[in-house]
């Protein structure tokens, strides 16, 4: 018997759950993994006979570490129209999420403070499938509310350089995020940043087509923003992110400042890795985000960047509104991507293509995640964490429909893609989530220690 932690004496687990495939820290190989309570206890070769109350043997089917998802818009309260705690939710439990993290923008009040966060937190409760955690927001004028936010537990701060599309969560100029970030480094904690330049976008009145759009946020938006926000970051020593990294030209400045010292990492997302600008169709607003998906080019050169190491995770920026606001052209319409409930079989369907394994994948979107926002008891196989668990099967063909959806407008641009790889179960610390049930979420609040890029 080959385990992870002894099992020598004649202890009997709540459940077992045996798979050919179980990605495990080191790599993927036939284990079965047996839960006492909440947590995994211990982890055994595949046909060990591990005393169990029940077990759950999946063949051939993956068994995965639940997916730790740190970019999510849920959007209540005061905008639960566009979303909502049960419905993001359990759209994430359907697609392995067993973690989020919820931006502080979008929601009425904002998270800027710690009166808004008690407010989200009440607005959350008893509605959650998964476990979920939150940020605070960075707006100008708030920065004595910094520390008052992250002593009520927010896993750090966000904020924006270029507008952000709602009036209450204006953006901040260099300046002020020099402010903000000497608070973080002071804090220890991380400062979040959609990194566009406002001195590169360009305004239009109309954008039928996704081209006209595309030339409105060049990548030089991007690049620029992140130069700013690296020169602050050296001369504060503040941790700072660059949230879902579009051009793939700014990794290279990313990685270098990283190796100079620099306390910098970045995040890509699903739809700059599937999607590629040329083949978007003309009104198709359902393809709008900001910053946008670019050309075949740029997404084959993400790929790159993120195989070599210079983007660090995978995340949704699951950002989901109503129907009436996705309408118009390309200029008007909101931008934002709900992919929660398909990141995975996404990222699956085109890593195989690159020889990549689900190891690849778990690492960028479980551990790395999890290691991001301090969570190093989510994200992993391993003894002593989480029992947050999926069965994914990799070899399944299957076709997007937007009925099948779960969030609360299924609109996406991947009707009718088909991927490989679906998920047919999720365990949340150690019970498989039954989205007809009472939610069994709970709210998480910052560790002690985050760690930074390693």
């Amino acid at each position: 018997m080959s385990v992870d932690s002894d099992i020598s004496a004649p202890v009997v687990y709540d459940l077992v759950i045996r798979s050919r495939r179980t990605v495990l820290p080191d790599g993927e190989r036939p284990a079965a993994v047996a839960i006492a309570g909440e947590r995994i206890a211990v982890i055994g070769d595949y046909d060990d006979a591990i005393p169990a109350r029940h077990t759950e043997d999946l063949g051939d089917t993956a068994l995965l570490p639940g997916l730790v998802d740190t970019h999510v818009h849920v959007n209540e309260p005061g905008r639960t129209e566009w979303e909502g705690f049960a419905t993001a939710t359990r759209a994430a439990a359907a697609g392995g999420v067993t973690t989020l993290i919820d931006m502080p923008l979008n929601s009425l009040p904002p998270t800027v403070d710690a009166a808004a966060l008690d407010v989200k937190r009440a607005a959350a409760k008893g509605k959650t499938y998964v476990d979920v955690g939150f940020w605070g927001g960075a707006i100008p004028g708030n920065t004595d509310e910094l520390k008052g936010l992250h002593e009520a537990g927010v896993f750090g701060f966000k904020c924006f350089t270029a507008p952000s599309g709602v009036d209450e969560f204006p953006p901040l100029d260099a300046a002020q995020i020099r402010q903000v970030c000497q608070v973080v480094a002071e804090l220890g904690t991380v400062l979040l940043v959609h990194a566009e330049n406002p001195d590169h976008l360009h305004e239009t009145e109309a954008a039928p087509d996704f081209d006209t759009f595309l030339g409105t946020r060049p990548p030089e938006a991007e690049t620029s923003a992140i130069r700013t926000v690296i020169d602050i970051a050296r001369e504060t020593g503040a941790r700072v992110h660059i949230l879902h990294l579009s051009a793939a030209e700014a990794a290279g400045a990313i990685y270098e400042a990283w190796l100079e010292g620099v306390r910098i990492s970045a995040e890509t997302c699903p739809h700059y890795l599937t999607i590629a600008a040329e083949t978007v169709p003309d009104g198709a607003t359902e393809y709008k985000c900001c910053p946008p998906v670019r050309g075949e080019a740029n997404r084959e050169a993400l790929w790159q960047r993120l195989i070599g190491g210079d983007i660090d995770f995978i995340v949704s920026d699951h950002s989901p509104s109503p129907p009436s606001m996705k309408s118009g052209d390309f200029a008007t319409a909101w931008g934002g991507i709900s992919s929660i409930q398909l990141g995975l079989s996404l990222v699956w369907s085109e890593a195989r293509l690159r020889g990549l394994t689900l190891w690849d994948v778990v690492r960028w979107m479980a551990k790395e995640t999890a290691d991001f926002a301090g969570l190093e008891h989510k994200g992993r196989i391993a003894a002593g964490a989480d029992a947050d668990l999926v069965a994914f099967d990799a070899d399944r063909e299957w076709q997007v429909r937007a009925e099948d959806l779960h969030h609360r407008h299924p609109i996406t641009p991947y009707a009718g893609r088909t991927l490989h790889g679906q998920v047919s179960a999720t365990w949340l610390r150690g019970k498989k989530i039954d989205t007809e049930s009472a939610p069994r979420g709970r709210q998480l609040r910052r560790p002690r220690q985050q760690r930074s890029r390693t």
